[in-house]
């Protein structure tokens, strides 16, 4: 076990120590990225539109549902192999542990006050002030359909990542600066789930009422919001980064079989007959 933990326990140390450079080359990269693959999205999609309407429509609800399945039965199988490497003395609990430290020794106050900030964005209780206020607007502007998929995305993540907490009793990482102590347990992050759940729905509903010149800039907004939470439990220290990688799989999962729900309601009502009016 010491053998095949050691590389991996390097590798982490090694990242610990550049934690922060690494993260904004890594927020830099994934924001631009979203960015242009949204962009080039968009141009193909325009090129499809001289196709037949309703076999485009099919098309796109089956390549829709492909890519979802596909992104759920990664993102689980991800998800058990990190859960399957937990634990005092395991690969992953020794890399956890040195990129934890390393990340201690090697970041300025400043940054960690920055990340502190940011963090408060991910906290259950702006992320529910933030889906009441949605539901209320969506509901208003007649938005049934999205205001009902955006309260089950929210509300079902908020039951499933305590229900996965209480599976896996991880306890949060201790150290001498964290005050005050951080209770509940800590695989998988709720804070990481949450962020991408509520930003990427909120990113989804974006996408359906906002001009298109704006989906390439909503697209890496939210990327960079999520990434930035989700780091932010690892530099502070209130969470392992597996926490937070197993916090995204699980939020990415649940969104992906929200967003495919949402989709395909929206399709079966837009090619459901009309009755005559009487």
């Amino acid at each position: 076990m010491a053998a095949e933990a050691s590389p991996l326990v390097s590798w982490a140390q090694l990242v610990g120590q550049h934690a922060l450079a690494l993260f904004f080359v890594g927020l830099l990269l994934a924001v631009g990225a979203s960015g242009l693959g949204c962009v080039l999205l968009q141009r193909r999609r325009a090129r499809r539109d001289q196709d037949d309407p309703s076999a485009r429509n099919v098309g796109r609800l089956l390549g829709g549902y492909a890519t979802g399945f596909l992104l759920i039965v990664g993102t689980a199988s991800l998800f058990a192999v990190i859960a399957r490497r937990l634990g005092p003395g395991r690969t992953m609990g020794l890399a956890d542990q040195a990129l934890a430290d390393g990340i201690g020794s090697h970041t300025p106050a400043a940054a960690l006050r920055a990340f502190g900030l940011f963090t408060h964005l991910g906290d259950p209780i702006v992320l529910a002030v933030l889906g009441a206020v949605v539901a209320l607007w969506l509901w208003q502007r007649q938005a049934r359909l999205l205001a009902a998929g955006w309260v089950i995305a929210l509300g079902g993540n908020a039951l499933l990542n305590p229900l996965l907490k209480q599976v896996f009793a991880r306890a949060r990482p201790l150290h001498e600066l964290q005050v005050p102590q951080i209770e509940g347990y800590s695989f998988p992050s709720g804070h990481s789930s949450g962020a991408l759940v509520a930003y990427g729905m909120l990113l989804y509903v974006a996408t359906r009422l906002l001009p298109l010149r704006w989906h390439a800039v909503a697209v890496m907004a939210a990327v960079g919001l999520v990434l930035t939470i989700a780091c932010s439990r690892v530099f502070l220290r209130v969470h392992f980064a597996s926490d937070v990688a197993a916090g995204l799989l699980s939020g990415l999962s649940w969104l992906a079989v929200c967003v495919a729900s949402l989709q395909f309601v929206r399709h079966r009502h837009a090619n459901q007959p009309r009755g005559p009016r009487r």
